[in-house]
Formats: C-alpha cells, sequence, structure tokens
C-alpha cells in the first residue's frame, strides 16, 4: 500500500488542520482583544531587539505578588472590561536619557533638511505618533535617589549621569570633578575659573550696586544666562535672592542641563536658532554671556535683537568674551561691529572692565523716536506681538515699549520679595483686577496648604526641590509654595490660552510656553514634583493622547517624586487604571478629596523606584 493515496486519511488530515487553523484564529482574536492596547509599545521595537525588557523581579523598597494582583483591579468600575495596558513595556538602556523633540537620532531618521548655520538641529522636533516611544523610560544602572539641596548644588551621584567627558575637556575651568561614586561643581565656568561667587561679586562691583551684591536691593531678580555650560553662575546667585534661567542646547556639550538639573538649580534645553525663546518680552532684568560661542551679528544682529526683545527696560547683559578685551584683528573687528550694533539698538555702556563689558537696554522708547530714518535694525511691525514665541520665527527687529512702560519709565515692578504677591501692572493686559490677583493669590494659598498636610507623612523638608506646575495660570501655585518650601518652580503656561507667562515673570518667577500635546524640552527624572491642574481634561479636549501625556509626565518625574492631579473625577478615574502600569502609587486615602466648588478632586501619586533586570545585573 506504500506511496498508494488513502482517502480516510487525506480527510482526516484535511479536518485537523481546519481545526488547528481555527483554533488558533481563536487564540488570536481572543488574546489580540485583551493585550491589543499593549500594542502601543509595538514602535518601541522598531529600535532593537533589546528596546523591550521585563522588570527586575521586585522593586527597589519592595513588592510582593498579591499587591500587584490587588492594582489590576484598581480603580475598575464593576462589571467594566480592563481597556487599560496592565504594563508598559520598558525602553532599551540606550533610551535612559531619551528628550523625544530633542533627539538627533529621529531627526536622521526621518532625514530632515534643517540648516546647521542657525542651529536648527538643536531647535525642537517632535516625532509623530507612529515614531513615539511609548514606553518606560529605565533609570541608569545604580540609579540612586539625588543627593538633597543645598548639599546637591556641589556634587551629585555619578551613577545617575554616567557621563565624564566635561570634567577631562573642561578640567581647566573648573566646570566638574569627578570624586569617586559622585561628581563634584567647585563652581568654575569658562570665564570664571576661580569660582562663580568672585565673578558674580566683581559684576556687582562694575555697576556700583551695594554691598558688591548683584539683586541690587531687590531690584534684580529674573536672570537669563544663555550658553550656561552646568549652570554654575545662576546656582551661585541663588543664595542672593535672584532666579535663573539657565539656557542651553543639547550640544556638543551634552547633559550640561542634565548636570544642572541634577545640582537642583534652574535650567531648560533650548538654543538662540530661528524661532523665538519660549519667554515673553520683558522678562529678565539681567542677561548673560561667557564665551557662549554665539555670533551675535549673524543674521543682522538678530540674536542680540531677540535678546533685546526679553530684556526690560533698564536691563543689562553681561557679556564676558575675547571680543571685549583682545587685540587681535579678528576680535578687534567683531568688537568694533558689535559695538556699532549694540548703539544702533539704543543701549550703552554701563561698566566695561578687563574682559567683561556691560550693557544696559534703554528705560523708554525715546531713543528709538530719535535715531534717524532708515536706521537698522528697524522698528518691529505695529502688528507684531512680541509676547507670541510658540512656534514664532524670530526677526531682526527691535520691540518698543508699551505705552504704559514709556511713560514709567521701566516695568514698574516692586523689588523682590515684595514683587511675588503684589499685582504686576500687566494684569491689566487681562482684564484682571487687583481684587481678582489678591483672591487667586489666597485660594492657592489655602490649596497648597492642603497638599503639604496631604503629603506631610512622605516629605522632609529638603525632600523636593525641582518642581514643575504644568499649568500655571498667574502663577499663585508656586507662589504659595516659596512660602513653605527652599524650591524653584518651572511654571509652564498652555501655547494656546491667554498668555499669563508674563505676569509669571513680574512676579519674580520663571517659566516657559509649551503644549501638553508633546514632550517637554528636559532630561527624564529631573523633576521632584509636577503639579497638574486640569491639565488631562484640557489636552481631552485638544484631542491628543491622555496615555502619553502619563507616559511623558513618567519620563520627566523622578523615581519616589510627587505628581498632584486636581482634575475632574472622570480624569482621576481614568488616571488610576494606569497605576499599576506605570508603577505609581497613591500617596494615601486622604489624597483625594472633594473641592470647594464640587467640580475638581486632587489626586496624589509617587512614582516608585525601579530598576530593570539587566540594570540589577549591572549594578551587582
Amino acid at each position: 500500500m506504500r506511496g498508494r493515496p488513502d482517502g480516510a486519511q487525506k480527510k482526516r488530515l484535511i479536518t485537523s488542520v481546519c481545526v488547528i487553523a481555527v483554533f488558533l484564529g481563536f487564540i488570536y482574536f481572543y488574546y489580540g482583544s485583551v493585550f491589543g492596547s499593549q500594542g502601543r509599545g509595538a514602535s518601541a521595537l522598531e529600535y532593537g531587539s533589546k528596546s523591550l525588557r521585563k522588570l527586575g523581579s521586585s522593586y527597589l523598597g519592595g513588592d510582593d505578588e498579591s499587591d500587584k494582583e490587588d492594582g489590576m483591579k484598581f480603580g475598575l468600575e464593576e462589571g467594566e472590561d480592563d481597556s487599560v495596558p496592565k504594563s508598559f513595556p520598558v525602553c532599551d538602556d540606550r533610551h535612559s536619557e531619551l528628550i523625544p523633540c530633542l533627539d538627533r537620532n529621529l531627526i536622521y531618521q526621518m532625514r530632515l533638511k534643517l540648516d546647521l548655520s542657525v542651529m536648527e538641529h538643536y531647535e525642537r522636533h517632535c516625532p509623530p505618533a507612529e515614531r513615539r516611544f511609548n514606553c518606560l523610560i529605565p533609570p541608569p544602572p545604580g540609579y540612586k535617589i539625588p543627593i538633597k539641596w543645598p548639599k546637591s548644588r556641589d556634587e551629585v551621584w555619578k551613577a545617575n549621569i554616567p557621563h565624564t567627558h566635561l570634567a577631562h575637556e573642561k578640567s581647566d575651568q573648573n566646570w566638574m570633578v569627578v570624586k569617586g561614586d559622585k561628581i563634584v561643581f567647585p563652581g568654575g565656568g569658562t570665564h570664571f575659573h576661580y569660582g562663580a561667587d568672585k565673578y558674580i561679586a566683581s559684576i556687582a562691583n562694575m555697576l556700583n550696586f551695594s554691598n558688591n551684591v548683584l539683586n541690587n536691593d531687590g531690584n534684580v531678580r529674573t536672570v537669563l544666562d544663555v550658553g550656561c555650560g552646568v549652570a554654575s553662575f545662576g546656582g551661585y546667585l541663588l543664595s542672593s535672592d535672584m532666579i535663573t534661567m539657565s539656557l542651553a542646547p543639547n550640544d556638543v556639550h551634552q547633559n550640561q542641563i542634565q548636570f544642572a538639573l541634577e545640582r537642583g538649580i534652574p535650567a531648560y534645553l533650548g538654543v538662540l536658532g530661528t524661532k523665538r525663546l519660549p519667554y515673553p518680552s520683558r522678562s529678565f532684568e539681567f542677561s548673560h554671556c561667557s564665551r557662549c560661542r554665539i555670533d551675535w551679528l549673524q543674521r543682522d544682529g538678530i540674536l542680540l535683537l531677540e535678546l533685546d526683545r526679553v530684556l526690560r527696560p533698564g536691563g543689562y547683559f553681561a557679556y564676558s568674551s575675547p571680543e571685549a578685551y583682545a587685540q587681535d584683528e579678528e576680535d578687534l573687528r567683531i568688537w568694533k561691529e558689535m559695538s556699532a550694533l549694540v548703539e544702533r539698538m539704543c543701549w550703552r555702556i554701563a561698566a566695561k572692565r578687563n574682559q567683561t563689558v556691560i550693557w544696559q537696554k534703554p528705560l523708554t522708547n525715546d531713543c528709538y523716536m530719535q535715531r534717524e530714518p532708515g536706521t537698522q535694525p528697524p522698528l518691529c511691525r505695529s502688528d507684531d506681538d512680541p509676547d507670541a514665541v510658540w512656534g514664532v520665527q524670530m526677526e531682526a527687529c527691535i520691540s518698543p515699549y508699551s505705552e504704559h512702560d514709556h511713560r514709567v519709565k521701566g516695568s514698574g515692578l516692586a523689588p523682590w520679595p515684595a514683587r511675588l504677591t503684589s499685582p504686576p501692572p500687566r494684569l491689566a493686559d487681562f482684564g484682571y483686577s487687583n481684587d481678582m490677583f489678591e483672591k487667586d493669590v489666597e485660594l492657592w494659598r489655602k490649596r497648597v496648604d492642603n497638599y503639604l498636610n496631604i503629603l506631610s507623612p512622605k516629605i522632609q523638608s529638603d525632600t523636593i526641590r525641582n518642581v514643575m506646575d504644568m499649568k500655571a495660570n498667574l502663577g499663585s501655585f508656586a507662589a504659595a509654595l516659596l512660602k513653605n518650601k527652599d524650591v524653584w518652580v518651572m511654571n509652564v503656561v498652555p501655547e494656546d490660552g491667554p498668555n499669563t507667562l508674563k505676569v509669571v515673570y513680574d512676579r519674580g518667577l520663571i517659566g516657559t510656553i509649551h503644549s501638553w500635546c508633546e514632550a517637554f524640552s528636559t532630561y527624564p527624572r529631573t523633576y521632584d514634583l509636577l503639579h497638574a491642574w486640569t491639565v488631562f481634561s484640557d489636552i481631552e479636549k485638544k484631542g491628543c493622547s491622555v496615555e502619553d501625556l502619563l507616559l511623558e509626565m513618567d519620563r520627566v518625574i523622578r523615581p519616589s517624586g510627587f505628581i498632584i492631579i486636581r482634575d475632574r473625577q472622570s480624569v482621576i478615574d481614568y488616571v488610576k487604571k494606569y497605576m499599576v502600569a506605570l508603577h505609581w502609587e497613591a500617596v494615601d486615602s486622604s489624597s483625594t478629596e472633594q473641592d470647594q466648588d464640587g467640580e475638581e478632586v486632587v489626586f496624589i501619586v509617587q512614582k516608585k523606584l525601579w530598576l530593570t533586570s539587566e540594570s540589577l545585573r549591572d549594578t551587582e
């Protein structure tokens, strides 16, 4: 019979194949529906076989299997399907410092045609939805809870930012020094090798400020440091009650802003390129550039004019660079052309000594009006809004002052610290009265007191340092927090709402414009506390992904950090479903409280410290 077809056997084979096919189809559809929501992590698979890995068998701090099973049901209504992921994949270790909108790998992959000569490659370029890393960013091997402020100003754990190239590259300038398992910051910089404190005192002395203190009796509060390095200049200004926006790109000196934030110093990833800085006009009393390697003469002085836009009336620009003192032919040419440019901009030399020159911006529009017709750079068009910044191209023009600032010969701001709670003049731009402002201050004082009361079992006096208010409005959350804690707050104002960020700056605080439909310009693990007041409701109205926002918040918050969510009950219920997948835990049951108007609920969570299996092995 060998070799002859057997009809019955053939039928049995066909039947078996059909049964197996039906069974596999059932498995596919059944498990596809259960785990379909986990498919969002599939995009990470494009970046290599190691992109997705399981977490270590336990969290640092402990977590048993029964707790995990209970957490799976957290926030679900009875009879409701579990349509959210029970876990998120973990990104590969090579993405432990991922900044989605400042990712040079993305630029190469998408073949973006950018002009490198004007720094377009250092500006924000966000990935489309299909290229987002929908996975959890792992901490580096050996990661530790950061050293607390103020000790952190001078030292950080090397394992948290395992990059020592700046210590070798800038060894002659005292930026940073590797000592055992720590990186130490002696306070040096490119132009102040012997310490930022002495350099700052010398600048104050040049301006004849009392006691050689740069804050000038509270009249100089907000500072912009361009090309800040590891932000020692801004770090040493804090003791003088001055707050600095330390700004640098993610360039060849990679991780400089990451070091600044790890130290507990305010800092932001940004560049003077083609778009306006994300700050309103007249935000800073003082700006600084110490050998920041910026060509201020390019494109008709457009970068210096952007600096002019964000400086207040009478504001200063301290420039420490070879052009200010060197005598070789090229430096003399640059100095001559730069001096002519700032003169046409109506700046005057306030002081010049050795290697530093300090220019001062005029107090009124008088000088602009007295210039000869056709003088370059021109005044900006009358319909130009100097406070419009999100995605707005720079222009090589001078932004004149408002009628109010011209009339009062300045910003009319109270000195610090009275400035924090004094109604600023630009409130009127939004139709807000002083009474409305004072009520807002009192409302947030009570809310912050409530937050701190809830958090009190979990935090010490130095637990929180870097704070972000994701929807700052008038900055009253930050103002209330500063009364209680030694913190600094990055106040974020939505790009499509009232531009109240100028009120925030007028109160002596700092912040930025941003859209929460995109990733923030910061490294992972850089904030101790996030405050999200109706942020989820807002992005839901825009049609943006709430899940993407949750992953972004997890990227930004430090392990053991806290997130305060103030929103509708339905939003809170939705967030609770993701707690296990994100490895967050509720602070306690009392963290859910009804607001006085009955529409907003408070929910406070803490991010757990976890390591991947590979990281645990590397640590051992």
